[in-house]
């Protein structure tokens, strides 16, 4: 641990800086660095959720069913980290993603095992392993597919366009051997508490940023969609967007040019199939963009990613 502190510019012992995106991501980064272990971060996630370690997956343990244990850790999740947890219900599924806060590059291949890790074991530790995943997709080339299905013990799948844990819908409701009704209707006010002032103090942008990003694939994130989904009249959150010194077409952007590296780089989709993701209109409007953002072409990025 005394190298991961050295690798973030800390000493050792010394209390670490406010936990924004950026040092999130060089905490992970940093573990990469000085462990030869690929099933790491599977082994930190499958501890935190197995033991409740974060307040979040503790107070989820106390959960009457599955998914109010879900519903809990998406909620609260973002007291302690920079990111939020998007459970959406869709066809038979339940699907779990994670949107980090302000991210400028993709999350580190640790932290993304770690997060669905964490929340199997949840899963399996809450219902006395009577649910578990049906499949996890990852955004990134294949790798590990074999420790990978071994730990989740589930199919999985490489080269998605987002990261997804993925459980059946009927898995919501099989209760929790370690509910605790009285526990939790007595954790619960506190963190709403600190939810609000977490609130007052979070920046519109970083809403922004969510919204888009949770919008990306459901076609063209326009301001009004955005507006809409944040309780704002477009006007409003424009204005608001140019107190905090930037607009939202800068924001449109920023998540557009983090989600094109990461497709690039991890996935075999052509570059039209991209275009259409990101929510462009047609392939040159996203080529166009794209040479903005880099100084070159989509695929020439591509070769060099593949190079590096």
């Amino acid at each position: 641990m005394d190298r991961v502190w050295a690798l973030l510019g800390l000493e050792a012992g010394q209390p670490p800086p406010m936990v924004t995106t950026e040092t999130f991501f060089a905490f992970w980064r940093a573990v990469e660095e000085v462990t030869d272990r690929r099933d790491i971060g599977l082994v930190i996630g499958a501890e935190s959720g197995r033991h409740g370690y974060s307040i979040a997956t503790a107070t989820a343990l106390y959960a009457a069913t599955l998914g109010e244990a879900l519903e809990t850790v998406a909620r609260y999740k973002r007291i302690a980290c920079p990111e939020d947890v998007d459970v959406e219900i869709a066809r038979g599924e339940v699907s779990i993603r994670f949107h980090w806060i302000l991210a400028t590059t993709e999350a580190p291949r640790l932290l993304v095992d770690s997060a669905f890790a964490s929340f199997a074991s949840l899963a399996r530790t809450g219902t006395d392993g009577k649910a578990a995943p049906a499949r996890v997709e990852f955004a990134r080339r294949r790798a590990d597919a074999a420790l990978l299905r071994t730990h989740f013990e589930c199919p999985i799948a490489f080269g998605a366009t987002v990261d997804r844990l993925i459980f059946h819908r009927s898995a919501l409701a099989t209760p929790f051997v370690t509910a605790d009704v009285e526990a939790f209707s007595r954790v619960v006010p506190g963190l709403e508490a600190e939810l609000v002032g977490r609130s007052r103090t979070r920046s519109l942008r970083d809403d922004v940023r969510v919204a888009i990003a949770r919008n990306m694939s459901r076609g063209r994130p326009s301001v009004e969609v955005v507006a809409r989904r944040l309780h704002l009249s477009p006007r409003t959150l424009q204005r608001r967007l140019g107190d905090e010194r930037t607009t939202y077409q800068q924001q449109l952007d920023q998540v557009r040019r983090t989600s094109a590296r990461r497709l690039l780089a991890n996935t075999e989709l052509d570059t039209v199939d991209i275009a259409f993701l990101l929510g462009f209109e047609e392939p040159n409007s996203f080529a166009r963009a794209f040479r903005s953002w880099e100084r070159t072409t989509p695929v020439r990025w591509r070769e060099r990613a593949s190079r590096a």
